[in-house]
Order: C-alpha cells, then sequence, then structure tokens
C-alpha cells in the first residue's frame, strides 16, 4: 500500500499532470495523450529521475502508418468488440439530416461519450 501505481493514462493535460507523475510507482509508465485543460508545463528529466519513471506521448498515426498497420490495429478493435473484451456505448444519436445540430450540441458541451451520425432512414 502506498507504492503507487504501474500505469497512468492522462487525457486532461495541464491540471492533471502532475499529479499523474506524483502518483506513479518506482519504474512507473505515464501515458499522456491528451491537453483538454491545456498543455502541460515543461518537465526537466530530474522530475522523472527520481523514480525512474517512463514518460511518452504516443499519437495514433505513428502506429497506423502503412496500411497493414491500420488494418492490423483494426483488426484487433473489431475483434475485442465482437468478442466483450471491449464493449462500445453510443451516449448520442443524430439523424445526418441533423448533424449541424450534433455539431453544436458538442460545441456547447450538452454531449458526453460517443456521438453518432445515422444516415437518414438508417436503423441501428
Amino acid at each position: 500500500m502506498g507504492q503507487g501505481v504501474k500505469v497512468v493514462y492522462d487525457s486532461v493535460g495541464k491540471d492533471t499532470f502532475e499529479g499523474s507523475l506524483a502518483c506513479l510507482k518506482t519504474r512507473g509508465y505515464m501515458v499522456s495523450f491528451g491537453q483538454a485543460s491545456g498543455t502541460p508545463d515543461p518537465v526537466p528529466l530530474s522530475a522523472l529521475a527520481s523514480k525512474s519513471l517512463f514518460l511518452t506521448r504516443p499519437s495514433l498515426m505513428h502506429y497506423t502508418a502503412k496500411r497493414e498497420e491500420l488494418l492490423e490495429t483494426a483488426g484487433e478493435l473489431f475483434a475485442n468488440i465482437s468478442n466483450g473484451v471491449l464493449w462500445v456505448r453510443v451516449n448520442h444519436k443524430y439523424p445526418l439530416s441533423q448533424a449541424a445540430q450534433a455539431h453544436l450540441d458538442l460545441e456547447n458541451r450538452k454531449t458526453t461519450g460517443l456521438v453518432v451520425l445515422i444516415p437518414d432512414g438508417v436503423e441501428l
């Protein structure tokens, strides 16, 4: 107890960055993949050295740059959905004819989670 966690996945950025680093155990990994609250302040290497931490900022395009990589990654994703390892919860559905409203709702933070536009006349 009190040793910290092995991995932190931080999608918030500036507001949570330091806390995310602080809660890691020795040789822990921090994966920063978003910055909803802004870009984190620069991190001196000495901040990582105190617990031999690993810090990464991955970008999907570097993992799917080649068509084979994209197909493999997509295949794994859909297989995991089919097998029940992952599940997809669509929180909001809009007919394609209401795309402008969907965008307004997104911009005005009236939505959470997944938002899907469905072609008019198609039932899901």
